[in-house]
Formats: structure tokens, sequence, C-alpha cells
């Protein structure tokens, strides 16, 4: 990751991230933190997310602003937000990466599960953007990226409400993106593919798994990890990408 070229448009911008603390998120709140943003994350892992912060703050000298919600809780995300903009400024740039993909069999799915399968992995991406765009349009600027997934590509029937909503994101983002045009606001998304975190190692994948998915329908042969995609959400964040909006970006060591 200090390989990663800096952006000078980032140096002392506002981000947000949600989930911020462990997996893929640990890995962006790093990688910002590296181009010496003002970085604030949300997270409900009060003891990940607080052992990520004193160990950016040894490695870097600085120290993310960790805001502990559930995101499910609508009310609490708003604070979250304005709690950032309070510390660090108007949001220029909002990452919308909490997820949670758990697997179910359709017979077992309840219209409580569905509906809380969703409110992790599609409503507070919109409910953040919402609270942050007042100030936003304001500034006249803005980026915001948010995370979907290959999942709902690959005719998976494991996460059937998982597979909906990361589809969602990607409907949610087209909207935004010619909603928000107008005020100078960009919205971009990313589709991981298996990243290797610790979570997906155990609850879902073996080492055969990862194997099998890279050597078969990956066209790099190589395992990839959160860190592979801090690269890509930082081109979407910063000047690099200024033309861009609308767009899913598939990071995924080329299966799709």
């Amino acid at each position: 990751m200090n390989e990663l070229p800096l952006h000078q448009d980032l140096a002392n911008a506002s981000v947000l991230i949600t989930g911020g603390g462990s997996g893929i998120g640990a890995a962006l709140t790093e990688g910002f933190v590296r181009q010496n943003a003002r970085v604030a994350f949300v997270d409900i892992d009060r003891n990940a997310s607080e052992e990520l912060c004193g160990r950016l703050e040894r490695k870097t000298g600085i120290r993310p602003l960790f805001l502990h919600a559930d995101l499910t809780d609508i009310g609490a995300l708003r604070e979250a937000v304005a709690q950032a903009q309070r510390a660090h400024g108007t949001i220029s740039v909002l990452v919308n990466n909490a997820a949670r993909d758990d697997r179910d069999i359709i017979a077992d799915v309840t219209p409580e599960r569905w509906d809380m399968n969703h409110a992790v992995n599609l409503r507070p991406h919109f409910f953040t953007i919402q609270a942050a765009l007042p100030d936003m349009k304001a500034a006249g600027r803005g980026t915001v990226v948010n995370f979907s997934s290959i999942a709902f590509m690959l005719n998976g029937g494991e996460y059937p409400a998982y597979a909906a909503a990361k589809a969602g994101v990607i409907g949610l983002t087209k909207s935004m993106a010619g909603a928000l045009g107008p005020f100078g606001i960009r919205v971009n998304a990313i589709a991981p593919g298996m990243v290797v975190t610790d979570r997906q190692m155990a609850l879902w994948l073996t080492e055969d798994d990862i194997e099998a998915h890279v050597q078969g329908r990956q066209c790099l042969k190589r395992r990839l990890s959160p860190a592979d995609m801090v690269g890509p959400c930082l081109f979407l964040a910063s000047a690099a990408s200024g033309a861009v909006t609308a767009q899913t970006l598939i990071v995924d060591g080329g299966v799709m």
C-alpha cells in the first residue's frame, strides 16, 4: 500500500468511510490516511476499530476518527455523518463500504432476515449520501464510492438477499449520479471479486476454495486481499477520475 501514488487533491480532504474498522474497510481507512486525508469511519465493532486507530497512529502518526454506530439505525448514522463534518469539515469523499455477505437457504429466508440484510447492505448507502448531501451541494463538489460485489453477476444461489442488495447498489449509484452530477458530485461503484478477509476465512472459505477460484476463474492467479481495493477506490475518489461518474469498476482479478 505504501507504493500507491499520492493524489494531491486527497491531502486534507474530509473522508468518511462506512464499515471502516475491519476487512476491506480497514484497508480503505489506512489507504486514505496514507494520502494525508482527514479520515473518519463508522463501525459497530468498537474493539477492532480502536485497535486499527492505534495501529495507524503508531505507523503513520495520524489517528483516524472512529465513530461508533449501528448502520441499521438511521438516526445514529445521520449523527455519525454530522460528527464527521463537525470534526473535519464538509465531507468531500464518501465511501459506502459496510456490508455483510450472509449465506441463506431460500426456504429459510424470513421477511425479517431479508429486511435486515438490506438494512446493512443497501439502505445505509442511500441515507449516508442523503445526510452528507446538503454540505456537498453547498460546496459544489464531492465524490461518492459505493461498494457492490460481483456476487449478483455470478448466479450464485446461496445469497439471494445479499445478491439483490448488491445489484441494488448499482442501480442506486446510477440514479444518484444522474441526480447529483449537476451539483458537481460524482457517484461511482466498485464491485470486488473474492477478496480474502479474516471474516471470509472464519465463516465461508477454505484454502481449497480459494485455490479453486483463483486457478479456475481468475485471470490473475493470485488471491485478492483488501489492499487490492484501495488503489481503485483512491482513483475514483480523486481528481484522477474527474470525468468519471455513474460507472462500476469491477476489481475481481479478471473473473467477469
